[in-house]
């Protein structure tokens, strides 16, 4: 079938422009073909590099996550004489993250020998490092703040935990808790009492944690039982 003068046009010159293509490919090759293999091979052992480093990256991980469990192991054992040294080698050598559950661990065991001045600094330290992840970051203040709660005025409390008790904070259900004791604290007992509520009122909290709410609420004068969930 013939084509019309359009189409007829519209053919040559795609035809013209692919041979175009195809020359200035062949010139490109010609000229900078060796050099294209090369960076394609750089780029190859690049990412092998990249591929092994994640490789030994996870393989210490592994074997901080191992010395670390074998600590925590011994304290409760109370196998206490060399926990000290190997929590210290771990925050030498690990990762950001280990480090920094070293130092938990570290600071709970402080606090287990009742020095709870060392265990609020390592807990200080931790949450005011910027190179911990949140999560690290955020159970140190958290626990910092649970064992500084005498001292503090109740609107620091709130203040430190406030980014904590968003209903999609993996921390609300303890920092609620604190939030509201502080709250009561401070003298704003019917903002607890509707802050135990909601405690009350999770279902993926424990079960523990939801009944003392219900139990506290009730003496601030807020009914949470019907805020429980069904079957607690």
């Amino acid at each position: 079938m013939a084509l019309a003068p359009g189409e007829t046009n519209e053919s040559f010159i795609r035809e013209v422009d692919e041979n175009l293509r195809r020359s200035q490919a062949e010139e490109f090759f010609r000229r900078y073909g060796l050099w294209v293999i090369g960076a394609a091979l750089l780029l190859l052992v690049a990412f092998a590099g990249l591929l092994y480093w994640r490789g030994q990256q996870r393989a210490a991980a592994a074997e901080q996550s191992e010395v670390l469990a074998a600590v925590i192991t011994d304290i409760g054992a109370g196998n206490t004489r060399t926990v000290e040294q190997r929590l210290a080698g771990i925050q030498r050598q690990g990762s950001d993250e280990y480090a920094g559950l070293a130092q938990l661990t570290g600071a709970a065991f402080a606090l287990q020998k009742g020095n709870r001045a060392a265990a609020i600094a390592a807990y200080r330290e931790v949450a005011a490092d910027g190179d911990q992840p949140q999560a690290v970051r955020d159970a140190a203040l958290l626990r910092g703040t649970a064992l500084e709660f005498d001292s503090l005025k109740p609107e620091e409390v709130i203040a430190r935990l406030q980014p904590m008790t968003t209903a999609e904070s993996a921390w609300f259900g303890s920092a609620a808790e604190l939030t509201a004791m502080a709250m009561i604290k401070g003298g704003r007992r019917s903002e607890a009492g509707r802050l135990f509520g909601q405690i009350a009122s999770r279902q993926d909290l424990p079960p523990s944690l939801r009944s003392r709410a219900v139990q506290i609420a009730g003496t601030l004068g807020v009914d949470a039982t019907a805020q429980m969930p069904a079957g607690s």
